[in-house]
């Protein structure tokens, strides 16, 4: 990323659809081909796991497998699978702006496991070949979901028998043939989810367009990584977590943020090598181009709550792997692009961390206009190795942001930039522009950004459930005339994609 340019962030449920969630469907292809139009060289997207209660792609059942709710239907349809009388009959929710989960976990796998019976996938030797190639982590995520929805009625391993809940041989093999076809379904998912997204990825490399994909830093208690791997994690002889991971209390939240995602036992990945790190890495670049790693901090000292304890305010920090992690990384796998995502408050050591790596880091607009102090994140302070945002998907909308902030911080943005946003409709693009005038190497615009949308085009919250994950655009979203305003700010800032 040493030349300037620019990109989208957009997940890949937010795209619109048919079938009430965006997916690798024709929609996915028509952005790629919006993306080329407007002059972009990067779409960026969160992770691709399978998600589970609260629907966060930061909790996912599995952190090598992909989540089945972006198969495209479609393409089952024309192998003869599903009939689109099938599909348009399931309800996946009324609102086209929002996706009903309820809607989407009720119907669509029924719909899944139809494709799945109809599709003969037994006879098919790349099938086989893709279980064998990937049989490190397959068989143990298609087991866990089968147990999980079969035996337990979706409840997590922490829920579960004994002797299944810390891999009993003997039960194991009893459950591997009771529930030989559900596993092979998951096995099938993920096939399929792989052959689509390799063919979505290529189109979009085929049109100059690279993907910056999402890791989180922890997995998730939930998870088939947890069930399947304890001694990777900071678990006691019970099977529970010893602490959990969050963020101390700060400004924003009192009782600081309890993710409650089990720690690491990084003494032990560093006696194996980093060997878990090198595989989860491994496969993250064989889906994305390239890596944002979630919580970088966390590499340096993670802050670590007591497991039980119902508020972050118990935690305290403890030291990570260091650079450690990331000299075994470039030793494996050679140089690869890798995005740090370094917000919040960041000590010296984290800066330090940041520097010898190498990797740029993330530098937010909304972070920047805060009137009681000289911030970091104001456009004179960046470097050219980082990524600017006007907002993540953590934060409100550039629209709704502005709408919600405070006189002196409204008035600090207009000294800042010389500019009343008289055009209140239009103020979006005054913040787009001056991140993509900033000398940051990259700039990535999210869509609701380059829409602008009002906070309800808000993806997600951070400490709350309920209302996030949900928003994706409505059809005919992007017109030719944002397109080519979108490609005429790339080219007059030296970001046009040629």
């Amino acid at each position: 990323m040493k030349e300037r340019r620019c990109g989208v962030l957009l997940p890949i449920f937010s795209l619109p659809s048919k079938y009430g969630i965006g997916a690798f469907s024709q929609e996915a292809y028509d952005f790629v081909d919006q993306l080329e139009e407007a002059g972009q060289s990067y779409w960026q997207i969160l992770p691709l796991g399978p998600t589970g209660y609260g629907d966060s792609p930061y909790q996912s059942f599995s952190t090598f497998a992909g989540n089945p709710y972006f198969l495209d239907l479609d393409s089952f349809i024309k192998k003869g699978w599903l009939t689109k009388e099938e599909c348009e009959l399931c309800h996946f929710g009324k609102e086209e702006r929002y996706i009903a989960y309820d809607m989407i976990y009720q119907n669509r796998f029924p719909l899944l496991k139809k494709a799945y019976e109809r599709s003969k996938i037994k006879e098919e030797k790349d099938f086989k070949d893709f279980c064998e190639r990937e049989q490190d982590w397959l068989f143990d995520y298609a087991l866990y979901m089968a147990i999980k929805e079969e035996k337990f009625d979706g409840k997590g391993f922490m829920e579960w028998e004994e002797e299944i809940r810390f891999r009993d041989p003997t039960v194991m093999k009893r459950y591997e043939k009771e529930l030989e076809q559900t596993i092979e379904f998951y096995c099938f998912l993920q096939y399929e989810f792989e052959k689509q997204w390799t063919k979505l990825k290529q189109y979009a490399n085929q049109k100059g367009i690279q993907i910056i994909g999402d890791i989180p830093i922890y997995v998730a208690f939930d998870s088939a990584d947890t069930w399947a791997n304890p001694e990777l994690f900071q678990f006691d002889d019970g099977g529970n977590p010893i602490k959990v991971a969050g963020c101390p209390p700060d400004a924003f939240s009192a009782d600081g943020q309890l993710w409650g995602n089990p720690l690491y036992r990084w003494e032990y990945h560093k006696e194996t090598g980093y060997h878990w790190w090198m595989q989860r890495m491994k496969a993250s670049f064989k889906w994305y181009d390239i890596v944002r790693i979630d919580h970088f901090r966390g590499f340096d000292e993670y802050y670590a709550i007591p497991y039980g304890d119902t508020t972050a305010r118990n935690g305290r920090w403890e030291k990570g792997p260091g650079i450690e992690l990331f000299e075994t990384l470039k030793k494996e796998l050679g140089e690869k692009e890798i995005i740090a995502e370094d917000l919040g408050f960041l000590t010296e050591t984290v800066k330090e961390l940041l520097k010898k790596s190498g990797y740029p880091g993330m530098k937010v607009l909304q972070f920047a206009f805060d009137s009681r102090e000289e911030s970091d994140y104001l456009p004179h302070n960046y470097e050219r190795n980082s990524v600017v945002y006007t907002g993540t998907h953590d934060n409100n909308t550039i629209q709704g942001w502005y709408d919600e902030m405070t006189p002196e911080d409204q008035q600090l943005s207009i000294d800042y930039m010389r500019n009343n946003f008289k055009d209140r409709e239009n103020l979006h693009w005054d913040f787009i522009m001056l991140a993509m005038r900033s000398v940051s190497n990259l700039c990535i615009i999210p869509a609701w950004d380059y829409l602008g949308v009002d906070k309800s085009g808000r993806i997600n919250t951070p400490s709350t459930l309920g209302d996030n994950w949900k928003w994706r655009m409505e059809k005919e979203m992007f017109p030719k005339s944002i397109l080519q305003k979108m490609k005429q700010s790339a080219r007059i800032t030296g970001r046009l994609c040629q």
